[in-house]
C-alpha cells in the first residue's frame, strides 16, 4: 500500500486495495481521524488533506473536535435497532413517527453534539426552542411559522430522545442517562374525552336512521344503511375504530348469555393491544343481523369494508353534535368513549369494563370515571356526625 506523508509526517496519504481513491489521515489528542479525498490524483489529493487537516485544526482550537460519538451517529444506529427489532409489534406508523421526528426535530438540533453535552439544560433549550422558533417540517424548503407544539407533540420528541441515548447507553458510549424531566412541571389537568350524553346519542342515531329512510331506493341507500348500523354497532360494543374495520363475519358470534340469559354478540378483536374479546350489550345483536341481510358476506369478509368518517362527519355537523360543551372534537372513537360512560353510569364493575374495553383500569378512572357524577356515592359522602345531647341531670343544674 502506497503511503505518502505531508505537512511535516502530521497528515498521511494512502490508497487502500482495489480502490484507486486517495484517504487522508491525522491524529488528535490521541484519536486517529480518517476521510477520504475521493481524488485519483495524488496531487489533488494532496491539496483536498491540507484543507482537511487545517479545518480539523481549527475545529480543535475552538473545541468542536469530537472525541466522541456524536448524536447523530447514535440516532442512525437506534433507526436500524429499532426498525428491525420492533418488526410485527409496533405499528409502522408508530416507527415511521420516530423517523420524521429525528429528521425534522431532534438530529437538526442533537446531531453535532457529542452524547455527553446532551444534559437535561441542552433538553430544556430544546424545549424553549420548539415552542418559540418556526421550523422546517417534513422536508419543506422554506421554514413557516406554525403554531407552539402541543405538550403531548413534545413528549413524544422527547421519548425518541430518551431511546436514543438509551442505545448509546447500551453501546458504551454513555455513561447515564441525563435528567429529561419536565422542571418547573405542575400538576396538569385531566380533561375527558368527547363522548355522547344518552340524549346526544339518541340525537345521533335517530338522525343516521332518518338519513337512511331518506336514501331508501336511492344512490346511498348502502351507504347510509352501513352508517347507521355502524354506529349501533360501535355504542354498544365499546370497539375502537381501527379494531371495528379490521372485523371479519367469523370474528362475531351470536349467542345466548348463560350469566344474563340475554341474546349478546361475542367478538373476536383484532387491534392495538394485539387479540381480545368483547362482549356487546343486547342492542348490537340487531344491527348486526341487518349487517348479514344486507351483505350476505362469506365468513372472512369485513363487517365494514369502508370509512365512514366523511359522512359521519356531516351528520355531526348537521345535528350540531361535532363539539362538545369544552370544544372537544367528536369522531368515531368518541362512540367507545360513550360505551364505557353508559356502561359506568349503570353502575358496572370498572375492571371488567376495562377488560371488555382491552384498556387499563387506570385510564378508564383518569379519563372517564372522574367526570362522571354517578361515580360518586351521596350516601358515602353527606355523611352527618349526630351530636350528642347533654344529660337531663346537666341541664337541670343550669
Amino acid at each position: 500500500m502506497a503511503v505518502h506523508k505531508i505537512l511535516g509526517g502530521k497528515v498521511r496519504l494512502y490508497q487502500r486495495e482495489g480502490s484507486p481513491r486517495w484517504q487522508c489521515a491525522a491524529r488528535f489528542n490521541g484519536k486517529n481521524h480518517r476521510a477520504s479525498t475521493k481524488e485519483d490524483s495524488l496531487s489533488l489529493a494532496k491539496e483536498y488533506a491540507e484543507d482537511w487537516y487545517l479545518t480539523l485544526c481549527g475545529k480543535a482550537r475552538i473545541g468542536e473536535l469530537k472525541n466522541e460519538k456524536t448524536f447523530r451517529h447514535a440516532a442512525k444506529q437506534f433507526e436500524l435497532e429499532f426498525e428491525v427489532i420492533t418488526g410485527g409489534t409496533r405499528s409502522p406508523v408508530y416507527v415511521d413517527g420516530h423517523k420524521r421526528r429525528l429528521k425534522n426535530y431532534l438530529v437538526p438540533f442533537f446531531g453535532d453534539m457529542g452524547l455527553s453535552e446532551v444534559t437535561g439544560g441542552k433538553v430544556q433549550e430544546y424545549r424553549v426552542h420548539r415552542q418559540t422558533n418556526s421550523v422546517t417540517r417534513f422536508g419543506h424548503a422554506e421554514a413557516k411559522q406554525y403554531k407552539p407544539p402541543a405538550p403531548s407533540t413534545i413528549h413524544q420528541e422527547i421519548v425518541c430522545l430518551r431511546q436514543v441515548l438509551k442505545t448509546a447507553v447500551r453501546h458504551g458510549w454513555l455513561t447515564h442517562l441525563p435528567d429529561l424531566s419536565m422542571p418547573y412541571k405542575a400538576s396538569k389537568k385531566i380533561r375527558h374525552r368527547a363522548w355522547f350524553s344518552k340524549d346526544e346519542y339518541e340525537k345521533l342515531y335517530k338522525a343516521t336512521r332518518r338519513r337512511a329512510a331518506e336514501w331508501k331506493g336511492k344512490r346511498y341507500e348502502w351507504e347510509t344503511a352501513q352508517l347507521h348500523d355502524f354506529v349501533l354497532f360501535m355504542a354498544n360494543t365499546g370497539l375502537r375504530p381501527d379494531e371495528a374495520y379490521k372485523l371479519q363475519y367469523r370474528d362475531i358470534a351470536i349467542v345466548e348469555d348463560y350469566d344474563t340469559d340475554e341474546t349478546i354478540l361475542e367478538i373476536e378483536v383484532r387491534g392495538k393491544r394485539g387479540i381480545g374479546f368483547c362482549k356487546s350489550m343486547p342492542g348490537a345483536v340487531r344491527p348486526f343481523e341487518r349487517l348479514i341481510d344486507r351483505n350476505s358476506p362469506e365468513p372472512s369478509d369485513l363487517v365494514f369494508p369502508q370509512s365512514f368518517l366523511n359522512i359521519l362527519n356531516r351528520v355531526l355537523d348537521e345535528e350540531g353534535l361535532k363539539f362538545d360543551r369544552d370544544e372537544n372534537r367528536r369522531t368515531a372513537y368518541s362512540l367507545r368513549h360513550s360505551y364505557i360512560c353508559f356502561r359506568l353510569m349503570e353502575g358496572a364493575d370498572i375492571y371488567q369494563v376495562a377488560k371488555n374495553c382491552r384498556t387499563s383500569v387506570e385510564m378508564i378512572e383518569k379519563h372517564y370515571a372522574a367526570h362522571i357524577k354517578t361515580s360518586i356515592n351521596a350516601a358515602a359522602v353527606n355523611v352527618r356526625r349526630v351530636k350528642k345531647r347533654k344529660p337531663v341531670e346537666d341541664q337541670n343544674v343550669k
